[in-house]
C-alpha cells in the first residue's frame, strides 16, 4: 500500500474538468450508447495503486477484447500524490468515476451518496472472510469490495544478514531488534552499507499508518470499526513505539527527513546499500524490477509490538466501489468487469500471475503465489497471526494534519516524543467531537 500526497492535484482537476467539458450522460462519468443495436458502454475507472498500473490497463485490453461493446477508461493517481484529495477534485470536476477506490469506514460515510450496493455481486460473495468486508459494510450491505490482501513488516536482505551473522528468527522482541541492528551496523563497512535501515521520514503515511497502527491495534481490540468509532486515542504502547521508531532511526541512512519511498525502496534496499526497510509485499515487484538476483533473497520480519506472539498486520489495501450515479447500464456493465477479474479464470491467473496479488477471494491456487514476502504473509495469515489495520480507522487526514506530521516533527527535532503524541491525541479527540 502506497499512500499519496498532493502534488498533482491541480492537474487533475484541471484535466477532469476539460473532460467534463466534453459531456457525459447522468452523473458518472461512464456513458452508455447504442452500438449496431447493442449496448455500449463506457466505464471510467479511477484508481491509486501505480504499482501494478501497467498490469492492470494490459488486463483491461484482454477484457475489451472479448467485450468489444466495453470501453475502459483508465487514470491512476499515485506515486507520491494524495488519492484522496484528487478524488475529490474528480468528483467536485463533475466528472465522476464510475469505479473508484475507497478505504474503510471514514471513505464509506464520505461517500455515501454515492456507492452503489454490491451485496449482491458474485465477486462479494466469494470473499475469502467476511472481516475483510466489513470496513465497508453498513446496514447489512456491502459497499466496497477489496482490491486484495497486503502485508507489512521489515522486509531484509538475506544475504546481508547471512554475512553480518545474525538470524531473523531471532528477532522475538525489540530489544533482540536493536541487537541484531547493533551488530550488522558494526559491519556497516565491510557490508557496504549506507544504514542498516532506510527510514523514509518524509512519508507520512510510513511513520503513522503503518509504524503507529502496529502499536495502537491492541487499543481497539483489532477492530477498525472501533478505531472509527472511538472518541480517543489511547496510545497505550507509546513507548514500544518510540523504541521501534529510534532503533530506526539511530541506524538509518541519514537524513530521514528527506527520504521518500522510492528512495528507500529502489535506491537504498533494492541496490543493497541497507539491510532492512519497514514495508509490505507491494514493494516487491519494484525489488524485482531493480535487481532481480536480490529478489529471492528477501524475507519479512514480524515487528514486535505488544503481542505475546509475533503478528503481521494484514488487511485491504483499498476496495473498488462502484459509482451509483453513473447510467444504471454503467454501472451493471463495472460489476460484470469486477465480477471477471475476480471469479473468472483467466481473472484469477491475472491476479495470481501479473498482479501477483495476494488474493482476497475463494477459488485460487495459494500455490501460484509468487513472491516470497507474499507467501510469508500468506502463511502468518492462514495461521491467524495477523493483526488489523487500524489506520483505515483513523479520522479523516489524520495521518497528514496530524499523527504524521507530528511524528515527523518528532524526528527533526522540533517536537520531544511525548509532545508529538499528546498533539496527536488532542487532534484525534478534536476531529470526533
Amino acid at each position: 500500500m502506497r499512500k499519496q500526497s498532493s502534488l498533482m492535484l491541480v492537474f487533475v482537476l484541471l484535466f477532469a474538468t476539460v473532460l467534463a467539458a466534453c459531456g457525459n450522460s447522468g452523473s458518472g462519468g461512464g456513458t452508455a450508447s447504442k452500438n449496431g443495436g447493442k449496448d455500449a458502454v463506457t466505464i471510467n475507472v479511477f484508481q491509486f495503486k501505480v504499482e501494478f498500473k501497467k498490469q492492470f490497463e494490459a488486463m483491461a485490453q484482454k477484457y475489451m477484447d472479448k467485450h468489444p461493446n466495453v470501453k475502459i477508461n483508465i487514470e491512476t493517481v499515485g506515486g507520491g500524490n494524495d488519492y484522496g484529495q484528487a478524488l475529490k477534485a474528480k468528483i467536485a470536476s463533475k466528472n465522476e468515476p464510475d469505479i473508484f477506490n475507497i478505504g474503510g469506514p471514514e471513505d464509506l460515510k464520505q461517500h455515501a451518496s454515492r456507492l452503489a450496493d454490491l451485496s449482491d455481486m458474485k465477486a462479494t460473495k466469494n470473499v475469502i472472510d467476511e472481516a475483510l468486508l466489513a470496513p465497508v459494510q453498513k446496514d447489512g450491505k456491502t459497499y466496497g469490495i477489496p482490491m486484495n490482501q497486503e502485508g507489512y513488516g521489515l522486509i531484509y536482505n538475506k544475504e546481508i544478514f547471512k554475512k553480518a551473522g545474525v538470524k531473523a528468527e531471532d528477532i522475538k522482541t525489540l530489544d533482540d531488534l536493536e541487537k541484531v541492528t547493533k551488530k550488522i551496523d558494526s559491519q556497516k563497512d565491510k557490508l557496504g552499507l549506507s544504514g542498516v535501515f532506510a527510514l523514509p521520514g518524509k512519508e507520512k503515511w510510513v511513520l503513522s499508518d503503518h509504524g503507529a497502527s502496529m502499536f495502537l491495534a491492541s487499543d481497539f481490540d483489532n477492530d477498525i470499526k472501533k478505531a472509527a468509532e472511538a472518541k480517543t486515542l489511547p496510545f497505550t504502547h507509546k513507548d514500544l513505539f518510540k523504541q521501534y521508531l529510534d532503533i530506526q532511526n539511530k541506524y538509518s541512512k541519514q537524513p530521514v527527513a528527506s527520504l521518500d519511498y522510492s528512495q528507500q525502496v529502489e535506491e537504498l534496499f533494492s541496490t543493497g546499500k541497507v539491510a532492512m526497510i519497514q514495508q509490505g509485499n507491494w514493494a516487491y515487484p519494484t525489488i524485482a524490477d531493480v535487481n532481480p538476483e536480490l529478489a529471492d533473497k528477501v524475507g519479512l520480519i514480524a515487528v514486535p509490538t505488544d503481542s505475546k506472539e509475533l503478528t503481521i498486520p494484514v488487511g485491504v489495501a483499498n476496495n473498488w466501489a462502484v459509482n451509483k450515479k453513473a447510467d444504471e447500464k454503467v454501472q451493471k456493465a463495472a460489476k460484470e468487469f469486477l465480477d471477471w477479474l475476480y471469479t473468472s479464470d483467466e481473472g484469477k491467473n491475472i491476479v495470481m500471475e501479473d498482479f501477483k496479488f495476494i488474493p482476497a477471494y475463494k477459488g485460487y491456487d495459494s500455490s501460484k503465489i509468487a513472491d516470497p514476502l507474499s507467501k510469508e504473509i500468506y502463511k502468518y495469515s492462514q495461521e491467524g497471526k495477523t493483526t488489523a489495520w487500524v489506520f483505515k480507522g483513523y479520522p479523516t487526514g489524520y495521518t497528514d494534519d496530524a499523527l504524521g506530521a507530528y511524528l515527523q516533527d518528532y524526528l527533526t527535532g522540533k517536537l520531544s516524543f511525548d509532545e508529538a503524541i499528546k498533539k496527536s491525541q488532542d487532534a484525534w479527540a478534536k476531529a470526533r467531537k
